[in-house]
């Protein structure tokens, strides 16, 4: 048996990405480190791993044996853009506290953490800088990329950021950036039952009136002779692969014009401070006077527009035996008026996780609160719920999917073809041809773990529930083996050409959270 090149302990293992990938490279598991029983049996069953291999809760680890290679997959849900973006504020984000304190008792050679992009925005910033300082009084010398898997062979829209450090400066700054993949592999090469050649048609470029071609910006993920690969339910935006609910529903053309004049002045500062803003009556008089409020109910009616109270007015006369949370959010508001806007912006409510839609009917049916506005909104206001259960639906023409996460999505593929010439032909033909003969499905198991770079026939509970949350949570296989051999190629694995063997440590920086830096061999996992 081949002597393996290094060994690695895989922290936050998940399904076995990280395994995979590394094992891939010519690595060694010695251990895992994993809390979610579904995940706990997937690594195992795929890699014929013993289960006393797993080291459990992270929390509870006092030390790690010698290793070359530590990988973490660190849970991203404090930095998402799908939660609360509260960073340290959620313990969540603490873990990163245990795995620098399991790095700098550990000592690896090098290490590859993983996370969401989210870490790198900027309302993000300090926290960045805290995990990359502490890494750094670890005495390690490490730099974070940010990468799409879409680049690095799969075809997913995944931006991921990857902190990757070496205990040596030298082989650090040995380290290369693998350059993205010439031939990327597309939507059509994993769909299970599609076996048409694509050909591609030439379309007709929009001109304007004196013949010139209008330079149009094609919306994101993919388009082909620009026109989009997908088509996006939702009435919040706008662009020719859009699909509306007055698009699908029984409408009249006065109708659609009510509808794209809320669409296109919602977003506008003049209505509010969101980046979506309800419209009063007033607002499309306003806008259009020959708009009545009949109509606007007419809309209401067919499910299109939603009523709803922009603001209340407070009556602190009433006021007795509030609830603890009841009394923040009347303690948010300015003099007698409750604005919705301003406290759906209020950190403390975020912090506390205040629902705003338990607490308002409860200050109404104790009379504290009386609705004095009323406005009109879409009634479908999440993006990422779609419309009647859609999201998007992808043609098998589409570089990529979108992301996948643990929770599923409404977002699903069609193996038709639609070859137009124009926008509205594109458009046209998908509405008849695919949405209204429901020529679309969701992905399949297999093709989820062809996504994110799994062999298809990788073993994974029959539930879907249960596989999308495991293959949503997990890194995509080929990103992580391609930098796992970047990192072999700076020859930190190889120790008779190892520089040294003694940790060379940076000038240490003032931590960000204390008033006095901790040298690495002060650290502690109480300090961390």
């Amino acid at each position: 048996m081949e002597k393996s090149k290094f060994t690695f302990i895989d922290l936050f293992s998940g399904i076995g990405g990280f395994r995979m990938a590394l094992k891939n490279n010519g690595g060694e598991c010695l251990h895992f480190s994993e809390i979610s029983k579904d995940a706990i049996d997937t690594y195992c069953k795929n890699s014929n791993e013993p289960i006393e291999k797993n080291l459990g809760d992270i929390t509870k680890i006092k030390e790690l044996p010698k290793h070359s290679l530590l990988t973490a997959g660190v849970p991203c849900q404090s930095w998402s853009i799908a939660g609360r973006n509260l960073g340290f504020d959620d313990d969540r984000g603490q873990l990163w506290n245990d795995t620098v304190f399991l790095l700098n008792q550990s000592r690896p050679d090098a290490f590859i953490f993983e996370n969401v992009k989210g870490l790198v925005d900027p309302r993000n910033k300090k926290a960045l800088n805290y995990i990359l300082e502490r890494i750094n009084e670890a005495g390690y010398f490490a730099n974070y990329y940010v990468l799409n898997s879409f680049d690095y062979g799969v075809p997913q829209n995944r931006i991921r950021i990857y902190i990757i450090g070496f205990k040596d400066k030298d082989f650090a700054d040995k380290f290369k950036l693998p350059k993205p993949l010439d031939k990327k592999i597309k939507l059509a090469d994993i769909l299970t039952d599609f076996n048409e050649k694509i050909i591609e048609t030439e379309r007709e470029l929009p001109k304007d009136l004196f013949g010139e071609i209008i330079t149009q910006k094609s919306m994101s993920l993919s388009t082909s002779n620009g026109l989009n690969d997908y088509f996006l339910f939702n009435d919040l935006r706008n662009g020719h692969s859009t699909i509306h609910s007055w698009d699908i529903l029984d409408t009249t053309e006065r109708q659609k014009k009510i509808c794209y004049l809320l669409l296109k002045n919602r977003r506008k500062s003049a209505y509010g401070d969101l980046d979506g803003n309800p419209l009063s009556i007033k607002h499309f008089q306003d806008l259009d006077k020959t708009i009545t409020e009949a109509e606007l109910d007419a809309l209401v009616d067919i499910d299109i527009l939603k009523k709803i109270s922009y603001s209340y007015s407070i009556n602190r006369n009433q006021i007795a035996d509030l609830t603890e949370e009841e009394n923040i959010v009347i303690n948010n508001c300015d003099a007698d008026i409750l604005e919705v806007d301003k406290l759906k912006m209020n950190r403390e409510l975020k912090l506390k996780k205040i629902s705003l839609s338990k607490i308002l009917p409860m200050l109404i049916d104790k009379e504290i609160i009386t609705s004095n506005e009323v406005r009109y909104d879409f009634k479908n206001t999440k993006i990422s719920t779609g419309l009647y259960g859609i999201n998007r639906i992808f043609l098998p023409t589409s570089n990529i999917f979108p992301t996948l996460v643990a929770s599923d999505t409404n977002d699903y593929v069609t193996t038709k073809i639609i070859n137009a010439k124009n926008e509205e032909e594109h458009k046209n033909l998908f509405i008849n041809k695919v949405y209204k003969k429901e020529n679309y499905r969701r992905i399949t198991k297999e093709e989820a773990c062809m996504i994110q770079g799994f062999p298809k026939d990788y073993i994974l509970p029959e539930n879907r529930a249960r596989w999308m949350k495991l293959i949503g949570n997990s890194v995509s296989v080929p990103v992580i083996e391609i930098l796992g051999k970047a990192i072999i190629d700076t020859g930190v694995f190889d120790k008779s050409k190892s520089i040294s063997n003694t940790t060379k440590i940076r000038t240490l920086p003032t931590n960000l959270y204390s008033e006095q830096s901790t040298t690495n061999k002060g650290l502690t996992k109480a300090s961390l």
